[in-house]
């Protein structure tokens, strides 16, 4: 079963070396090899096939995680999802039709890697074959979108769906997480909790590469940073106060109340120094060789130059690996350099500017309106539950949870924060947990694993949860709502709430009020669920 300190699987549970899990990776992106190699790397899966119609990237994760260096097959790679779901409609008609034409066999489930406004198609195309899925974060970037999705995952008539379903909320698999989890719900070692200081330090170089020259830049274009960037850190805060424990019955005790506040507070044209005059580019301005968001700087100068061409130097350039490996540093540099040339101006057309990052980009002319400081604050009410005819606020108290995405830090999306209860005190960074206990007045201090990776070893423990349930539910040793539960963790009800909660945040923000979460869910999602 589940281990709840490492969020590994039992090596006797595993799916079978003779008949492994096979899965495509729709998005060979820095999050589609992400998966692939916590696939590769931690279970008995095999990534079967990838799509993606950038031929470099398809090529290289097919290298690294498929046909490696040698003959590859026809069902191995496709130019883009399209492509696939042709070629499995057809693939499935040979099946039916029977006679003595050898058919390759299918695919179990596959991952959603591409970019985010692109999910709903994707998703919502492919649900009817039949194969469990696996979504990138966010599930889409709009509640209409996500709660497509919703319905396109659950059959007509039936309660639950019939496909296992997770989402990219790794921050729920990682060892750490699952021990804070431990500790607050199961073991209740600092009793009801009163209220929780969550933060996600983004980074300050990292928030201008992914929100201020990147894809997600723009509201109109993407989403709110909020929910592409913090949506892991809504669900993970819910996860750790809402949800009963695993032995409970309990319906979770849900917010009552959801307020929010930010906005875009520095990278914006008001805050560019006068020294930088009318450049909108980092190789052509005044102030570059003192400019801490210098694109050379981050790219180069801290990055390339020290050999170093994962993410993000593969992001602006996803040919950079091969070009310091076989032409050298030199020509690399180069290479990067022209890239991070590359700059707009009055004359280009709008849709090329919001197609694409600019990397290169003055990060105080840049387009974005995503907030770099935003604070959620959630108010639980009291809500006692009937036990043996007497009323218990045990795990149900009022209490309130405050999340702070900001930009502004030297750490880089290692969460910290504290949690505050009747009986202690917990305190958490992404590789400790301290626990102050009231009573005896002492601390103690937890060390969770750190099996490397990305997210903590969320990534792993998403992948290896993922698989066992697909495998589970293949080798009929579990349905599917059984799996989805033992293993995913998470059900499509609670992605959609997760999801939720941001949008209503963000309602809260742009309106400036407090939104009532029982009737905006009711008005905004039941309602429309089907």
């Amino acid at each position: 079963m589940t281990n709840e300190i490492s969020g590994g699987i039992d090596e006797a549970e595993s799916p079978s070396n003779t008949n492994p899990i096979r899965l495509l990776i729709i998005g060979a992106g820095s999050r589609g090899n992400a998966y692939a190699d916590a696939v590769t790397s931690s279970t008995n899966a095999v990534i079967a096939a990838v799509a993606e119609p950038i031929a470099f990237k398809r090529e290289a994760l097919g290298k690294k995680y498929i046909w490696h260096n040698g003959h590859r097959q026809d069902d191995q790679e496709f130019e883009d999802w399209k492509a696939f779901l042709q070629y499995e409609i057809a693939r499935r008609k040979r099946v039916e039709a029977g006679g003595t034409e050898t058919v390759l066999p299918g695919f179990d489930g596959l991952f959603v890697c591409t970019l985010d406004e692109t999910h709903v198609e994707i998703i919502t195309a492919l649900a009817p074959l039949g194969m469990h899925i696996m979504s990138e974060k966010p599930l889409a970037t709009t509640l209409k979108d996500c709660l497509r999705i919703y319905r396109s995952l659950k059959a007509p008539g039936l309660p639950q769906p019939q496909t296992v379903f997770s989402i990219g909320h790794v921050l729920r698999y990682s060892p750490h997480n699952m021990l804070l989890r431990k500790l607050l719900v199961e073991d209740e070692i600092i009793g009801d909790v009163i209220s929780i200081e969550h933060t996600e330090p983004v980074g300050w170089w990292h928030f201008s590469h992914s929100y201020v020259r990147g894809n997600w830049r723009k509201e109109s274009t993407t989403a709110p940073s909020l929910l592409t960037k913090s949506c892991h850190d809504i669900d993970l805060v819910l996860w750790l106060l809402c949800s009963a424990s695993a032995s409970s019955k309990d319906p979770p005790h849900l917010p009552t109340w959801v307020s929010s506040t930010g906005s875009l507070s520095f990278f914006k044209k008001s805050r560019k120094p006068p020294r930088a005059e009318a450049a909108t580019n980092c190789l052509s301005c005044p102030i570059e060789d003192t400019c801490i968001y210098s694109a050379k700087k981050i790219y180069d100068e801290h990055l390339l130059a020290k050999g170093v061409t994962h993410w993000p130097v593969n992001v602006v350039d996803a040919e950079i690996e091969d070009c310091l490996a076989i032409q050298g540093l030199p020509s690399a540099e180069t290479k990067l350099l022209k890239r991070l040339a590359e700059n707009y101006d009055d004359t280009t057309p709008q849709e090329e500017i919001n197609g694409r990052p600019w990397f290169g980009r003055c990060v105080w002319e840049s387009e974005n309106d995503v907030c770099d400081d935003q604070l959620v604050t959630m108010t639980w009410d009291e809500e006692p539950l009937d036990r043996d005819g007497i009323p218990s606020i045990r795990g149900r108290g009022s209490k309130t949870a405050s999340i702070h995405m900001i930009a502004f830090t030297e750490k880089q999306c290692e969460r910290r924060g504290r949690i505050y209860g009747i009986m202690g005190e917990i305190e958490y960074d992404s590789k400790m947990i301290r626990v102050y206990d009231f009573a005896t007045r002492e601390a103690k201090i937890f060390h969770p694993p750190q099996p490397g990776g990305r997210h903590g070893g969320g990534d792993v423990g998403l992948a290896q949860q993922f698989v066992h349930a697909m495998s589970a539910v293949r080798d009929g040793h579990m349905n599917v709502d059984e799996a989805q539960k033992a293993y995913v963790g998470c059900t499509l009800e609670d992605t959609i709430r997760s999801h939720a909660m941001v949008f209503a945040a963000e309602e809260a923000r742009r309106n400036k009020r407090v939104v009532d979460w029982n009737e905006w869910w009711a008005c905004n999602v039941e309602a429309m669920m089907g």
